[in-house]
């Protein structure tokens, strides 16, 4: 599993570094900041893997709250995230909650993208 997110965010960087403190052999973390490689692997342009944080298990795309919800399916210290958050009423909430918050974060870190990209 490969996990695509923005280690130039530091709000990004910070939850991250949380979860690759627990030394997940099956997780793979890559930084989409100037990366066409993980454009190609994930077949997103670099907007949208900026957008929102992806997740590639086998040859699945998750992006958003759903790839937070395969992330700490996999992570026992967060299994109880996965748990909670993907209870039907609570993952609507979570969901529009995280896209509301993704937003910011995208237009606070946008300047990282190439011009063509905007």
């Amino acid at each position: 599993m490969k996990v695509y997110f923005n280690n130039s965010c530091k709000i990004c960087k910070a939850e991250i570094d949380l979860y690759k403190k627990e030394k997940i052999d099956e997780i793979d973390w890559v930084d989409i900041t100037d990366n066409e490689l993980a454009e190609k692997e994930t077949s997103k342009d670099s907007k949208q893997l900026l957008r929102r944080l992806h997740i590639k298990d086998g040859d699945k795309v998750l992006g958003g709250a759903e790839a937070f919800l395969l992330l700490w399916k996999k992570m026992p210290k967060y299994k109880f995230l996965y748990k909670f958050f993907k209870l039907p009423i609570i993952f609507n909430i979570f969901s529009v909650v995280y896209e509301i918050v993704a937003f910011f974060l995208y237009l606070k870190n946008k300047k990282q993208l190439k011009k063509s990209n905007l």
